[in-house]
């Protein structure tokens, strides 16, 4: 009988759970329908065929693609240091890693531009060996690996660290140096942590915006990506915007898939 009437209590009192939620869930779900059902009535495979459309698609596949390759081979080492090593300042060093993924957008592509801009600070020494990085497809990759990068050593740190230790001195035991052990144990044994990282990484660079347009510009075929493009298409084609954005969340929606899928097996 007590049974039966906690039973009755905790229904009527999961709506205080399923409303507010419900709310939320149609708050982040109508807008992306909405783009969807906008999308397939200015008419979808048109728009996603039109020079702008394609080029801006095989930019950022590109970019992305070579910002996600830069994240792989120097954030591995530094997330493996950062997990295993013990030395003075790691605590800060850590911070200054995680700030790019709270940091607005717009300051990241203002201090790279301060920074490598023609006026930048790093001017000078650039310059002499011939490099300009501003409004290139360079700073384009330069911009998504800054606000993408800071998720792949994330994920991955979290991944080297939940080695278990004894694991790692069972190695040293054997006469593994510091290469051997790395290569041999902790890759495989963090492998699904650091495709998590990639995962998340790629997705991330693939929806930069502010970092990229501050400091590499707009143009079309050089430095307009996806996002870019959807932000002109306001202005010169909506049908070419939305069908972008229907991109770009689908391309989103099946990479986080792919990571929650990952992270759930791990």
């Amino acid at each position: 009988m007590h049974h039966q009437t906690e039973l009755t209590t905790r229904d009527r009192s999961v709506w205080l759970f399923v409303l507010p939620g419900l709310g939320l869930i149609l708050l982040l779900a109508l807008p992306l329908l909405a783009l969807l059902w906008r999308a397939l009535e200015e008419g979808l495979l048109h728009y996603a065929l039109t020079p702008m459309a394609l080029s801006a698609m095989r930019l950022s596949l590109l970019t992305s693609g070579l910002s996600l390759v830069i994240s792989i081979v120097t954030g591995t080492p530094l997330a493996y240091a950062l997990a295993r090593w013990r030395f003075r300042g790691r605590a800060a060093l850590e911070l200054l890693i995680d700030l790019p993924i709270v940091l607005p957008p717009a300051v990241a592509g203002l201090g790279l531009l301060v920074a490598f801009g023609r006026q930048g600070l790093f001017a000078a020494p650039l310059n002499l060996v011939g490099v300009s990085l501003p409004f290139t497809t360079a700073a384009v990759v330069l911009a998504q690996t800054f606000v993408s990068a800071p998720f792949f050593v994330r994920s991955a740190r979290v991944g080297f660290a939940g080695i278990d230790p004894q694991i790692e001195e069972a190695g040293h035991v054997e006469g593994a140096n510091q290469w051997q052990l790395f290569r041999h144990i902790m890759l495989p044994l963090s492998g699904r942590a650091l495709l998590t990282g990639a995962v998340l990484a790629w997705t991330r660079a693939l929806g930069e915006f502010g970092a990229t347009i501050l400091f590499a510009g707009n143009l079309q075929g050089r430095t307009q990506t996806m996002p870019l493009a959807i932000y002109l298409g306001f202005e010169r084609s909506i049908g070419v915007a939305l069908a972008l954005s229907v991109m770009l969340i689908a391309s989103s929606f099946g990479l986080l898939a792919i990571a929650r899928r990952l992270e759930s097996r791990r």
